[in-house]
């Protein structure tokens, strides 16, 4: 079956699955070359911010990701020492043993999939939960209050 990114979710053939669809969503956004390769993406950083997330965020991603996706992030098991955004990053590149910038592209294009599956609400809820940095990842504005 041949596959074309640039087709919206909704006018996509029906009988490809909700998990397929955000892997060509991550291909495209990501400008990777092959399905494959984003599907490395995907189980990178979807494995890295489940061992971020905990409690109710955790569970309601999950919720809302495609079965999976879901899999991929639930499968992990929490650090008990949380990572800033920049950690991250260099964690997901040390462990990928890719460079920073090319694993920050990564966790771009994937976790800006995450938050269209997500919504913007439980995207605010997640990023109260987590440290500093995560808010650009997700293709937010990092925000901080005024002193």
């Amino acid at each position: 079956m041949s596959t074309d990114a640039r087709i919206p979710h909704d006018q996509q053939p029906p009988h490809r699955t909700a998990y397929e669809q955000m892997l060509e969503t991550v291909r495209y956004e990501g400008a990777y070359p092959t399905r494959e390769r984003a599907e490395e993406a995907v189980h990178l950083v979807l494995a890295g911010l489940g061992r971020q997330l905990t409690g109710d965020e955790r569970v309601d991603l999950a919720a809302c990701l495609p079965r999976e996706a879901a899999h991929i992030l639930t499968a992990q098991i929490p650090d008990t020492q949380p990572l800033t955004g920049w950690a991250f990053v260099k964690d997901l590149a040390a462990r990928s043993q890719a460079s920073p910038a090319t694993t920050r592209w990564d966790t771009g294009s994937v976790l800006a999939a995450v938050a269209a599956h997500a919504g913007p609400d439980l995207i605010t809820r997640i990023l109260h939960q987590l440290p500093t940095g995560y808010a650009l990842l997700f293709g937010r504005a990092e925000l901080t209050p005024a002193a």
